[in-house]
C-alpha cells in the first residue's frame, strides 16, 4: 500500500547523518596510568562519549580508553569494520604519541585529534605530541581543543564531523551522467579522471536514448499511480489539447520512473541528465525528473530516499549538489541558474525550468502539503508535456558551487535566505521573464554583487536548506578545492 506521508526530515537526516568512531589513548605505562591518569582519562573519555551522543552522528565508541598496541589494534579494526566516515583520537591526558600514530596509521583515514583545555589533565602535551608526530610523517588531521560541552562541540566539532562524512562518502560513489554538454554550457563540463583522482567520484556514462528506452518498458499502472497522485495533490494541472495533453504528461511520467529504475539498477549515487535540445525539441523535456527525483517522496513509490539531479548534463552542478546532500544530512538539493540579481535588494534570483524539487515549495515533512502549492502547466520546450510553477518558500538557505579557475577547482560558499517575493517584485519578474514562470528561488544574500560578478564562475548555481558554511569550508580544505566565502 502507498505510503502518504513522509518521515520527518529529522528522521531523515537521523538515516544519513555521519557516523564517527572514537578511541581514547591512555598512557601505556602502568605506574603512571594507576597513580595519575587513569583517573583523569576514563571519566573523559566517557563524557566525551556522552556529548557526542548528543549530537546528530552515528556514534561508535568503546567503554575503555586503549594502552597498548593490542588493545589499539583490536578497537581499531573493530571501528574498519563499522563502516565509519571520520576518526576522532581522543588525547584527554598524556599518552604515547608513537601509539596515537600507530592507531591513525591503521585506520587509514582522515583523523581528528580531539584534547581539551582543563589545565589538571596535561592535555596539551597529549595533543600536541601527538598532533606535531603525525605531522612529521604528513599525515592528514585536524587539531580540536575544545571543553567538554555540548556547544563546545556542536560549534568546533560538528561541522568537520559532516565535512569528514563528505570527503569519505564521495570516494566510491558513481555519478550517471546522461548524455553530453549541453546547449555549449562549458562550464557544466568536468575531467572523469580528475574527479577520480581529486574526489574519488566515479562516473557512468549512459546514452538519453536509454531513458526513452526504459520509458517505453514501465507499465501503465505505475504512471497511472504517479499521474493520479499529481493530479490529485497539485494546486492545478493545466491540461489543454495542444502540447500538455494527458498522454504526453503520461510519458514524461515514465521517463521519470524509467530514470529512477536505470538509477536503482546501476547502483548511481548521483546524476546529470542533458536534455536539451534532443529531448526537450524531439520528446519530452525532463522537468518531472528534476521534480520529483531529489525530493524524499513520490506519488509511485512513496518515501524514498532523494536522488541528486543537475539538469544540462552539468557536472560539477551534481556534484555540488552531492557534497551539499551529504552535508545536511541528506536532505533535497536544488539547481537553478544565477538567472538575475537585484543590486539594490541584494536578492539573487534563482530560476531554471528545472530548478527546485518540489520539497521546496513548502519545505513540509508531508509531500502532499508541498504539492498543494505546485501548479503543474505547459513546458515553451517543443516538445511541450510539463513543467513545475512555485516560489520556493522561505527560510535559510546554503548556496554553493564548485568552478574552476586555470584548472583548479574553487567553490563559491553563500550564506542565504529563502525570501517570498512581494506583489511588486512578482509583477515585475512576470514582466521581465514573460507569462511563462519556472520554479523560482528568491535568495537574500549579503554580499558585495560586484565582486561575486567579478569571480563566480558558472551560470548554474546548487543550494540545500539550512545554512553549512562552516562545514563547506572545511569540505574544501580536505578535497583541495580553494573556497571562496561570499558574505
Amino acid at each position: 500500500m502507498l505510503c502518504t506521508s513522509l518521515s520527518s526530515l529529522g528522521e531523515l537526516q537521523t538515516m544519513n547523518k555521519p557516523k564517527i568512531g572514537i578511541i581514547t589513548f591512555g598512557d601505556n605505562r602502568d605506574p603512571e596510568w594507576n597513580k595519575v591518569f587513569k583517573q583523569m582519562t576514563v571519566p573523559r573519555h566517557e563524557l566525551a562519549v556522552e556529548i557526542l551522543k548528543t549530537l546528530p552522528v552515528e556514534l561508535v565508541s568503546v567503554k575503555e580508553p586503549a594502552r597498548s598496541r593490542e588493545e589499539i589494534n583490536n578497537q581499531v579494526d573493530m571501528l574498519k569494520t563499522e563502516g565509519i566516515d571520520v576518526f576522532i583520537a581522543h588525547t584527554p591526558c598524556w599518552t604515547s604519541p608513537n601509539l596515537v600514530v600507530h592507531g591513525v596509521q591503521r585506520m587509514e583515514m582522515f583523523t581528528i585529534v580531539l584534547g581539551n583545555r582543563d589545565m589538571s589533565t596535561h592535555g596539551c602535551v597529549g595533543l600536541f605530541g601527538a598532533s606535531g608526530a603525525l605531522s612529521q610523517i604528513g599525515q592528514s588531521h585536524k587539531r580540536i581543543r575544545a571543553d567538554y560541552t555540548e556547544e563546545m562541540y556542536r560549534e568546533k566539532l560538528l561541522p568537520l564531523l559532516r565535512a569528514s562524512a563528505v570527503k569519505n562518502r564521495l570516494k566510491g560513489s558513481v555519478m550517471g551522467y546522461f548524455g553530453g554538454r549541453s546547449i555549449g554550457i562549458d562550464t557544466a563540463t568536468f575531467d572523469p579522471m580528475g574527479w577520480r583522482k581529486q574526489f574519488g567520484v566515479d562516473v557512468e556514462h549512459i546514452d538519453q536514448v536509454e531513458i526513452l528506452r526504459r520509458a517505453e518498458l514501465v507499465s501503465q499502472e505505475r504512471i497511472d499511480r504517479m499521474r493520479e497522485w499529481i493530479e490529485k495533490h497539485a494546486k492545478e494541472v493545466l491540461y489543454n489539447d495542444d502540447k500538455f495533453t494527458k498522454e504526453k504528461f503520461d510519458f514524461q511520467l515514465a521517463c521519470y520512473i524509467g530514470t529512477k529504475d536505470i538509477c536503482k539498477e546501476l547502483g548511481l549515487d548521483f546524476t546529470a541528465i542533458k536534455c536539451m535540445p534532443e529531448l526537450s525539441n524531439n520528446y519530452v523535456p525532463q522537468c518531472m525528473t528534476a521534480t520529483f527525483l531529489p525530493d524524499n517522496f513520490d506519488g509511485e513509490e512513496g518515501e524514498k530516499e532523494g536522488l541528486v539531479m543537475a539538469c544540462e548534463a552539468d557536472g560539477d552542478g551534481a556534484l555540488t549538489q552531492q557534497i551539499l546532500k551529504i552535508v545536511s544530512g541528506g536532505l533535497p538539493t536544488l539547481f537553478a541558474d544565477v538567472s538575475h540579481i537585484d543590486d539594490d535588494e541584494k536578492i539573487v534570483y534563482c530560476v531554471n525550468c528545472g530548478a527546485l524539487c518540489a520539497w521546496y515549495a513548502g519545505r513540509n515533512e508531508k509531500p502532499e502539503k508541498n504539492l498543494n502549492l505546485i501548479t503543474i502547466k505547459q513546458s515553451i520546450r517543443p516538445g511541450g508535456a510539463a513543467i513545475s510553477g512555485f516560489f520556493a518558500s522561505p527560510g535559510p538557505i546554503q548556496l554553493a558551487r564548485l568552478y574552476r579557475v586555470d584548472g583548479k577547482y574553487r567553490m563559491a560558499i553563500i550564506p542565504a535566505e529563502a525570501v517570498t517575493p512581494d506583489k511588486e517584485t512578482v509583477e515585475k519578474f512576470v514582466e521581465g521573464r514573460g507569462p511563462h514562470q519556472l520554479p523560482a528561488l528568491f535568495a537574500k544574500v549579503n554580499f558585495s554583487v560586484e565582486d561575486f560578478v567579478n569571480e563566480y564562475g558558472s551560470n548554474h548555481i546548487s543550494g540545500v536548506a539550512g545554512n553549512y558554511t562552516k562545514e563547506l569550508v572545511e569540505v574544501c580544505k580536505m578535497l583541495d578545492i580553494e573556497p571562496v566565502v561570499f558574505s
